[in-house]
């Protein structure tokens, strides 16, 4: 047995939406597979939104309180809920007769009647897709940013309608639905499906609406605030709930998905939750050791360098990196130090560098590993 979409969330059967989309944020920030690492986290979060989803429609949610979790899921294989009269007893999500559908079999004879493709209800719009770009300083902190964008929403004219001086559907006479009978090797069977003349209204215009065409919808530019969260990667997607496209008869809006684009920084260069930079010293800073300033995500700190240190080198400044998203802690400061070699010498230092020669500097002696250190700064 299933387990109930009520106790995946762990609300009551009475919870209101508000209280189903807040439990459901909560597992999506435990189980979400971008931030946890338990084995099964994904099919739970799937499971949580499968749950968020039904029982935030109020059509599915009645059907489901109604049918039980088990029914529930099997009228959902057959078909479906959104409109038509095989509803939830329907066979249109497949063709349980094996059918070739090339006509005439018994799969698309009982497809034809029971199928779930009427399309009266209230379904709800599409997704919506666009992009965000922040910088790394955004992301490190969070911040509420405004975006703009052109998006279809119902007609305030029509109120959605797509039309003026609404009449009774002469082919339904208003009901929204007709119904035809055929005859079948089962006998005569009866299929009761959405008006194609009112695609299920029950009404019929006059007039096509003159501000969106008959359409129902209209693009308008819209101004949203977008909560960036700490840590968050380029690539990933921000989901707003009810910000895409608007429904059909009154359903629900779709959802905004926002890919976020993180940009290049210029000092930084970013890996997960860390961050890699390449500090320039100066020959002798190498030789004898030093005490360097390094810049962080929030201001500059000192850093030692030990004498003898080598370009190609790493140290690394713990809990100076990337916030983990949705995690405590932080990600850790990667320095690689370039040994930067003086172009220009004056007579003094050239006469130093001389007698360093004399001394025997010139002799190196390369440790194993040296150039491999090289390759991995560059």
């Amino acid at each position: 047995m299933s387990e109930d979409f009520y106790d995946v969330l762990g609300v009551s059967r009475d919870a209101s939406e508000d209280e189903i989309n807040k439990a459901f944020r909560k597992k999506a920030a435990k189980y979400h597979p971008d931030v946890s690492d338990e084995p099964d986290a994904e099919e739970k979060f799937k499971k949580a939104k499968k749950a968020k989803e039904v029982l935030t429609d109020e059509q599915q949610r009645a059907a489901y309180d109604r049918m039980g979790h088990d029914r529930f899921e099997q009228a959902e294989k057959r078909g479906g809920f959104d409109g038509g009269a095989g509803g939830a007893g329907g066979f249109g999500g497949g063709d349980p007769f094996g059918g070739a559908g090339g006509g005439g079999g018994l799969g698309d004879i009982f497809e034809q009647f029971f199928g779930g493709g009427g399309g009266g209800g209230r379904r709800q719009g599409a997704d919506l897709q666009t992009r965000l770009s922040v910088t790394l300083e955004e992301v490190y902190d969070g911040v509420e940013k405004q975006m703009t964008i052109n998006r279809p929403e119902r007609c305030e004219a029509c109120d959605g309608a797509g039309g003026t001086n609404p009449q009774t559907c002469p082919e339904c006479n208003g009901r929204g639905q007709v119904t035809q009978v055929q005859q079948t090797p089962f006998g005569r069977m009866q299929q009761t499906q959405a008006c194609p003349n009112c695609r299920g209204d029950g009404q019929v215009y006059e007039e096509s609406c003159k501000d969106c065409r008959g359409e129902g919808q209209v693009t308008r530019e819209t101004t949203l605030s977008v909560e960036i969260p700490e840590g968050i990667r380029d690539g990933q997607t921000l989901r707003m709930e009810r910000e895409g496209a608007p429904g059909e008869r009154g359903g629900p809006n779709g959802d905004l998905l926002i890919e976020i684009r993180v940009e290049d920084h210029p000092d930084f260069e970013r890996d997960g939750d860390d961050l890699r930079y390449r500090k320039a010293i100066s020959f002798p800073q190498a030789v004898f050791g030093d005490t360097v300033e390094v810049p962080t995500m929030e201001g500059t700190v000192e850093m030692d360098v030990p004498g003898g240190t080598q370009s190609g080198e790493r140290f690394r400044l713990e809990g100076k990196g990337m916030p983990r998203l949705r995690r405590r802690g932080q990600g850790d400061l990667y320095v690689s130090i370039q040994v930067v070699t003086p172009e220009e010498l004056n007579e003094e230092q050239r006469e130093a560098l001389e007698a360093f020669a004399e001394a025997g500097g010139e002799e190196i002696e390369v440790e194993q590993g040296f150039f491999e250190r090289i390759k991995s700064s560059l």
